[in-house]
């Protein structure tokens, strides 16, 4: 579903990811794990160009993002994004937030993108919010419907960038219980997270950043079950997240 090929990029003199490369299944849950700084974020964006790279190439669902004669704004009404901040509109009521990309974008008759968006609300608990503005929910009820609003554009995969992380600690589950959900479901899905619960009971395979580079691509099992098999930087990191 997407490949990542030797993909490098830079901030000017500063190189951001050198010579990434990883592979992810349809239907696989990959969990991007590491040190703050370390390019996973960075990384996530590239696949579906938000992040424009210097040398490399990403394949999603068969189309290069790198190539000029790809439609990026098609490509990105396919894959889901998340992100940290919700970014819904704030002039919206909810309902119109799920279903203003679907009717611009998708060119969906209006009363298919409202049937559409109530029944994701429902999904992930927010029916009887929908005409509520952001303003009004919580931050966990922010970004599930900010995960509804992915999830009515009918993605391939969905892409998660510190989803949790902006949240109270008590919002953080309601929101990893709906990715729980999908993941249980099949949806191909990359995270960037801190949460290593979610990783351990989700993922498929856990990929390990630091300087920019991947260090580690393993299955889960293998990332947290023989830790003596890992990089030293990974072992570093895996003391101190699994001692809190």
């Amino acid at each position: 579903m997407i490949e990542i090929n030797n993909v490098s990029k830079r901030y000017g003199n500063f190189q951001v990811l050198t010579d990434c490369t990883t592979r992810v299944a349809k239907g696989e849950v990959v969990v991007v794990c590491g040190p703050s700084g370390s390019g996973k974020s960075t990384l996530i964006k590239t696949i579906n160009g938000l992040e424009p790279i210097q040398s490399g190439d990403i394949v999603v669902n068969g189309t290069s993002v790198c190539s000029p004669k790809t439609n990026l704004s098609k490509l990105r009404s396919r894959v889901g994004m998340v992100f940290q901040h919700f970014e819904l509109f704030p002039h919206l009521s909810i309902i119109e937030n799920l279903t203003i990309a679907q009717v611009k974008v998708l060119r969906r008759p209006r009363a298919e993108a409202t049937e559409r968006g109530f029944k994701y609300l429902a999904r992930v608990g927010l029916k009887d919010h929908a005409f509520k503005h952001p303003a009004q929910l919580s931050g966990g009820q922010q970004q599930r419907a900010a995960i509804a609003r992915a999830l009515s554009m009918d993605p391939i995969c969905m892409l998660f960038d510190e989803p949790t992380s902006a949240l109270d600690p008590e919002m953080v589950n309601e929101v990893l219980d709906v990715m729980i959900e999908l993941a249980r479901e099949g949806t191909t899905m990359i995270c960037v997270t801190h949460e290593m619960g979610f990783a351990r009971k989700v993922a498929d395979r856990v990929v390990f950043m630091d300087g920019g580079k991947i260090l580690e691509d393993t299955s889960k099992d293998e990332f947290f079950g023989n830790i003596d098999g890992r990089t030293d930087r990974a072992k570093q990191f895996l003391s101190r997240i699994l001692h809190h």
